[in-house]
């Protein structure tokens, strides 16, 4: 059997690393995905990724790094995005992973009109997800959490978008039968959240958000969480 892949593209910070575990922890109980199956590769710190053939499907993590930066080893994960397309790998990309994948298909990642969009926040389906695999299965709104600077202006050409955010409208993409995205965090948890706003309350308060508001509006997202598990199980990745 092949292994599931976890393209970690960056590292919670220490502070909430050293309280609530890293990136990788956080995808596997998310997705409910054996330990043993999974192939963490840490593409940020120069490690290289396996062929998309050798491996069973691949969750993509987020990044404090920007895809507009256009690092070596973000556009080189892009590559092997694009080849991972061609041979219909199921791909879940979020928040950076999100971006990514719609850069490297041909989309437009940039800043966030009006600064960040952090903290629990409702998410409404579009009509398109009415016929989609995992969107349909979705309530036609649901609470998640976020907190990001960039996200996808353009979508890529033959993509569909199935669900946005009052600011953001690009939260939930399509890209092919095994290929989706997602803007906000299915991964977090409300301490993982909590503990977020906290780290980022200076650059709140900046920018004009209420950080105390905001840290009173975070709550349990169980719909949300529940996309990881849905690709797993759809996509026949959980192993035992």
């Amino acid at each position: 059997m092949k292994p599931v892949l976890i393209i970690r593209t960056g590292q919670a910070p220490d502070n909430i690393r050293a309280r609530h575990g890293d990136f990788p922890h956080w995808f596997r109980l998310g997705a409910q995905l054996a330990p043993q199956w999974i192939h963490v590769v840490h593409v940020a710190a120069g490690e290289k990724l396996p062929s998309p053939e050798g491996v069973s499907g691949a969750l993509i993590t987020g990044s404090a790094a920007m895809v507009t930066d256009r690092a070596p080893w973000s556009e080189e994960t892009a590559g092997w995005i694009r080849n991972a397309m061609d041979v219909d790998l199921p791909l879940l990309g979020v928040c950076y992973g999100h971006q990514l994948m719609a850069h490297a298909l041909g989309g437009r990642v940039d800043y966030l009109s009006g600064g960040r969009e952090i903290g629990t926040l409702p998410i409404d389906l579009l009509p398109e997800a009415e016929h989609d695999s995992l969107a349909a299965l979705l309530p036609t709104q649901f609470r998640a959490h976020t907190t990001h600077e960039q996200s996808v202006m353009d979508v890529p050409n033959g993509a569909k978008v199935l669900a946005r955010s009052a600011r953001d409208p690009n939260h939930l993409i399509r890209y092919g039968k095994n290929a989706i995205s997602v803007q906000f965090h299915p991964e977090f948890n409300a301490d993982v959240m909590r503990a977020y706003i906290q780290r980022k309350h200076h650059d709140m308060r900046r920018e004009g958000f209420d950080p105390h508001h905001t840290y009173r509006q975070v709550a349990a997202t169980p719909i949300a969480r529940r996309l990881l598990k849905m690709f797993s199980r759809h996509h026949g990745l959980s192993h035992g």
